[in-house]
């Protein structure tokens, strides 16, 4: 199983969608960097020579941020917004949507799934015990 920025890259799948499983590659990432290695998008990864697994580690790992520093840099521009008081980094503190998304409906995941409605019918009788 080839290791690329210390994820473990799935053998039975083409290497365009196994690359995807980076943090912060995505498709069209994932098309650039195997145009500039030179390796067929329809190949498979468990196909891959050891000298094409380090070219791509070597092309992902200088020239892109993925993995920790992105979650590190995602984490402190989202603290950022927190500290100097934005609308945006109080919607993140209180753990709602910050994107203008409506919250009177369509927001039970990130509200902790709250349901203040009854439901319908009649609760079933006691039974006796």
């Amino acid at each position: 199983m080839p290791r690329i920025a210390g994820v473990n890259i799935p053998e039975d799948k083409q290497i365009l969608i196994a690359l995807t499983y980076i943090y912060g590659v995505g498709l069209a990432l994932s098309r650039r960097i195997l145009d500039e290695a030179r390796i067929a998008p329809s190949q498979k990864a468990k196909d891959l020579t050891p000298n094409d697994v380090s070219r791509l580690r070597e092309i992902i790992e200088k020239k892109y941020k993925i993995e920790g520093e992105l979650r590190r840099e995602t984490m402190m521009n989202i603290k950022r917004l927190k500290d100097i008081d934005t609308w945006r980094g109080a919607r993140h503190l209180r753990s709602l949507p910050v994107r203008g998304q409506r919250t009177r409906t369509n927001t039970r995941t990130v509200r902790g799934n709250i349901r203040k409605t009854v439901g319908s019918g009649r609760k079933p009788p006691a039974t006796p015990t």
